[in-house]
C-alpha cells in the first residue's frame, strides 16, 4: 500500500516532477471520469452529440446575418459563413472547457474532501471531453469548406500543433479560475460576461487585419488571437500560419501552463478545508 505525503503549500514548487509522476500514476482514473464525462454530457437530452455541432453552427448563423449582412464586417475573400465558423469552432473548444473546468472543483466536492487523488485530473477531464466535441464540430467544418468550395491542403498537418496550443492554453486558464473558484464563487458567476468580453477582444467576427497595427501587440499577448488567426491561415488560405501571431500565442502560454499548473498545486494543500 503506497503512502500518500501531503506537503505543506509553501514547498509545492520545488516538487513538479513529483507532481507529474502521481497524475500519470493516476490515468486510469483520469481515463475512467473522462469517459463518464463524455457519456453522461447529453445522456438525457433529445438531440445528444448534436449539441456539440449546434451551438458553433447557431453563432454563426447569426453572426453572419449580423456582422455580415448588416454591419458589412469583411471576412478577407471568405464566405462570412465559413470565416465566422472557422474561428467559433476553437473558441467553443476553449469557453466551454473554461466554464466547465471553472466549475470542476466545487461541483465534486464529495470526492475531494474524501478521498485522496492530484486534484487536476477535474479540470482535465473537462478539457478532454472539449477535444471530443472539437473532433464532431470539425467534420461539420469540413463539410463546409466542401459546401463553400473551399480546397483541403497539406498545410491541414500544421492543424494539430495549433489545436495543442489550444488545448494547453484552455488548460492553463481553467487551472487557476478553479482555484480562484474555490475560494471567489463570483467567479462562476462573472465567468459568462467574462467569457463574452473575451470573445470580442479576439478575432471571432472580424480578422486579425482589421486591427490597428498600433494595438497589434498588446492585443496579441491574448493566446487565442493567435491561434484562431492560424487556423484561418490554414484553413481558409491554405498557407502556413502567420508566424508573428502564432509565436506571441506560444511564449504566452508556454510561459502560463508550468506557473498555471504550480499555482493549482499550491493551492491544492488547503483546497480540501476551504472548498
Amino acid at each position: 500500500m503506497s503512502t500518500v505525503i501531503i506537503r505543506p503549500a509553501s514547498s509545492a514548487w520545488l516538487h513538479l516532477g513529483d507532481h507529474l509522476v502521481r497524475l500519470r500514476e493516476y490515468t486510469d482514473l483520469l481515463h475512467t471520469l473522462s469517459l463518464h464525462r463524455i457519456s453522461v454530457r447529453y445522456k438525457q437530452t433529445s438531440l445528444g452529440v448534436l449539441w456539440a455541432v449546434l451551438q458553433p453552427l447557431l453563432m454563426m448563423v447569426i453572426f453572419t446575418g449580423v456582422f455580415s449582412v448588416l454591419a458589412k464586417m469583411p471576412s478577407e475573400g471568405a464566405p462570412y459563413a465559413l470565416f465566422a465558423y472557422t474561428a467559433l469552432l476553437p473558441w467553443t473548444f476553449f469557453s466551454t472547457t473554461v466554464a466547465n473546468a471553472t466549475n470542476s472543483l466545487v461541483t465534486h466536492t464529495h470526492l475531494i474532501t474524501r478521498v485522496y487523488f492530484p486534484r487536476e485530473i477535474l479540470p482535465i477531464t473537462y478539457l478532454i471531453a472539449g477535444v471530443f466535441d472539437f473532433a464532431i464540430g470539425f467534420f461539420v467544418l469540413l463539410g463546409l469548406m466542401a459546401w463553400f468550395h473551399v480546397p483541403l491542403t497539406l498545410q491541414m498537418w500544421n492543424l494539430i500543433p495549433v489545436i495543442a496550443l489550444l488545448a494547453a492554453w484552455s488548460l492553463s486558464v481553467s487551472l487557476v479560475l478553479a482555484v480562484v473558484q474555490v475560494r471567489f464563487r463570483d467567479i462562476g458567476v462573472a465567468l459568462p460576461v467574462l467569457l463574452q468580453l473575451w470573445m470580442f477582444g479576439s478575432p471571432i467576427i472580424y480578422p486579425l487585419s482589421a486591427l490597428p497595427e498600433s494595438w497589434r501587440t498588446w492585443y496579441l499577448l491574448n493566446p487565442m488571437a493567435g491561434i484562431v488567426s492560424s487556423c484561418r491561415d490554414i484553413l481558409l488560405r491554405g498557407v502556413a500560419p502567420d508566424p508573428v501571431p502564432l509565436r506571441f500565442a506560444m511564449i504566452v502560454t508556454v510561459i502560463a501552463l508550468p506557473i498555471a499548473y504550480l499555482f493549482f498545486k499550491r493551492a491544492e494543500a488547503t483546497m480540501a478545508d476551504l472548498i
